[in-house]
C-alpha cells in the first residue's frame, strides 16, 4: 500500500470520526433558539417571585447546612435566563438584548441579596455552616466549571433534543449559594463573606455568558443589523477585558489556594512526624494562613519540656523541611484557651489525655514506692538480724545491709547488688563468709548476697 492510499484511508477515518461531533443537524433554526432565550431574559412577576422563593430556600439550606435543600433551590432558580441572554446579545451584537439582560440580572442580584440578607437578619442561627463558608473562595476551577456548564447550557437550548441539561448546569455552576452567602455577609456585616461570595457569583455569571457567546459564534448565528458598529465592537472589547481580568484574578487565587493546601499538608505532617516526645504528647494542632503569614499552633500535654530549647529545635526543623518563616506557637501542660476548651473534639482529647497522664503518673508513683520498699526493707533488717549474727559469728561487731546499683564506667551495663558490710577486727575466713552469705540469704529471702569484710573508711557506729 503506497503513501497516497494510506493518507486517503486516514482522511476517511478522520472524517468519519468528526461526524460524531457534528451538531449542525441537531440544531434548531436560529429564530427558534433566539425566541427561547429571549423569553427567559425577563425578570418580572412570577419569575422574580420564584427567584426570591428559591433564594429563601437556599438560605435555609445554607443556614442548616443541608445539601439537598441547596440543590433543590438551585433547580428552582431562574437565574440562567438573563445570563445566557447576555451571551447571546454579545454574540449577535444585539445591544438592546444586552442592556435588557444586564438590567434583569442586576434586578435579580439585588433582589436575591435583599431577600437573603433579610432572612439572615431574622434567623437566630449564625454558626457559619461549612456549606456557607465553602462559597467564599473562588478559583480557576470555578472558571472551568462555569465555562463548561455554560457551553452545555447553550448547546442544550440550541438542540432539538434538549433533555434536562439546564437544571444540571444550574447545580454545577452554583449560582444561588454565593448570592445567599453574600446576603449573609451583608446581614452580619462580615465583608469577607460578602465580597468573596459576590466575586464567586460574578465569576460564574461571566463565564456562563462567555461560553454562550463563543457557542453562538461557533454555531454561526447571524448578527443583528446594527447601525452603530463601533459601539457594538466597543461592548465586545469590554466583555473580552472583563473575561481576561476575571481569569487573571482566578488564576492568582488558585495559585494562592494550592500553595496554602501544600502548606497545610506539610505542616500537619511536620507535627505528626517531628513533634514526638517520650513523655509528652500532642493534644491538638492547627495549621492556617492568615494575612499571608503561615501559622502552626500546637498544644502539648504531659511532661513539660524546656520552652526555649524546644522552640529553637522545632524552628530549625521547620527550616529543614521547607517551612521556614512559619510562626510556631507551642502551648504546654494545661494552657488551653476557652475557645479550644469549647471545641468538643479538643475537650474529649483533653479529657482522654488527662486520664492517660494521671494513670501514667500513678504507675510511676507505684513503681517508685515498690522500689523504695524493697530497698528500705533490706537495710532495715540489719537491726533485727544483728543479734542472731552475733550468736553465730562472735567475731562480728557491726553489720550494714544495702541494696545498691553498680554501674560500669566503660559501658551502659549496670547490676543491682545486695551487700552486707561486716566489721570484724579479727577477720572472717572464707568458710565463715560463705556461711554468713547463706544465712543472710535464707533469713531475708534474698539471693546473691555479697559480703564485704572490714571495708576501709566505712563509718561504723561508735
Amino acid at each position: 500500500m503506497n503513501s497516497s492510499k494510506i493518507k486517503e484511508l486516514l482522511s476517511e477515518h478522520w472524517k468519519g470520526l468528526l461526524t460524531y461531533f457534528n451538531v449542525k443537524d441537531d440544531l434548531e433554526p436560529q429564530n427558534d433558539i433566539e425566541l427561547s432565550i429571549r423569553s427567559g431574559v425577563s425578570f418580572k412577576g412570577s419569575q422574580l417571585l420564584t427567584l426570591i422563593f428559591a433564594i429563601l430556600i437556599a438560605s435555609l439550606g445554607l443556614n442548616t447546612n443541608s445539601i439537598p435543600v441547596i440543590i433543590g433551590a438551585m433547580l428552582i432558580s431562574p437565574l440562567m435566563g438573563p445570563i445566557i441572554g447576555m451571551g447571546l446579545g454579545i454574540g449577535i451584537q444585539d445591544i438592546v438584548l444586552v442592556k435588557r439582560s444586564l438590567k434583569n440580572i442586576s434586578a435579580a442580584v439585588i433582589g436575591s441579596l435583599l431577600a437573603s440578607a433579610l432572612y439572615f437578619l431574622i434567623s437566630p442561627l449564625y454558626d457559619g455552616a461549612s456549606q456557607l463558608l465553602a462559597r467564599t473562595s473562588p478559583s480557576i476551577y470555578d472558571v472551568f466549571v462555569a465555562l463548561f456548564g455554560g457551553a452545555a447550557g447553550i448547546l442544550s437550548i440550541a438542540s432539538k433534543n434538549k433533555g434536562q441539561v439546564l437544571p444540571g448546569v444550574a447545580i454545577a455552576t452554583s449560582l444561588m449559594p454565593p448570592l445567599c452567602t453574600a446576603g449573609y455577609g451583608l446581614a452580619t456585616f462580615q465583608m469577607h463573606f460578602f465580597f468573596g461570595a459576590l466575586y464567586l457569583f460574578l465569576t460564574n455569571m461571566i463565564f456562563i455568558f462567555f461560553a454562550t457567546w463563543i457557542g453562538v459564534k461557533l454555531m454561526g448565528f447571524s448578527k443583528v443589523v446594527y447601525q452603530n458598529e463601533k459601539r457594538a465592537k466597543r461592548i465586545q472589547g469590554i466583555a473580552y477585558s472583563v473575561v481576561a481580568l476575571t481569569i487573571g484574578v482566578s488564576v492568582y487565587l488558585t495559585v494562592v489556594m494550592i500553595n496554602n493546601n501544600i502548606f497545610l499538608e506539610k505542616a500537619a505532617s511536620f507535627v505528626e512526624n517531628e513533634m514526638v516526645f517520650p513523655n509528652t504528647q500532642v493534644l491538638s494542632h492547627q495549621e492556617y494562613v492568615k494575612k499571608g503569614k503561615r501559622h502552626i499552633n500546637v498544644t502539648l500535654i504531659g511532661e513539660a519540656l524546656p520552652k526555649d530549647s524546644l522552640q529553637l529545635a522545632m524552628m530549625n526543623k521547620l527550616d529543614s523541611v521547607g517551612l521556614g518563616g512559619t510562626i510556631l506557637d507551642i502551648k504546654q501542660g494545661f494552657a488551653l484557651s476557652k475557645a479550644e476548651m469549647d471545641d468538643d473534639r479538643n475537650a474529649d482529647q483533653f479529657y482522654q489525655m488527662l486520664q492517660g497522664e494521671i494513670a501514667r503518673r500513678q504507675n510511676m508513683v507505684d513503681s517508685l514506692k515498690n522500689l523504695l520498699t524493697l530497698r528500705t526493707q533490706f537495710s532495715d533488717e540489719a537491726t533485727r538480724v544483728a543479734p542472731e549474727v552475733k550468736v553465730l559469728f562472735p567475731s562480728i561487731r557491726d553489720l550494714a545491709f544495702s541494696s545498691m546499683l553498680a554501674a560500669s564506667t566503660d559501658s551502659v551495663r549496670a547490676d543491682t547488688l545486695n551487700m552486707v558490710f561486716v566489721n570484724a577486727p579479727s577477720g572472717l575466713s572464707v568458710t565463715e563468709r560463705t556461711k554468713l552469705s547463706e544465712f543472710i540469704g535464707v533469713r531475708l529471702n534474698r539471693k546473691n548476697i555479697h559480703v564485704a569484710v572490714n571495708p576501709a573508711g566505712f563509718p561504723w557506729p561508735k
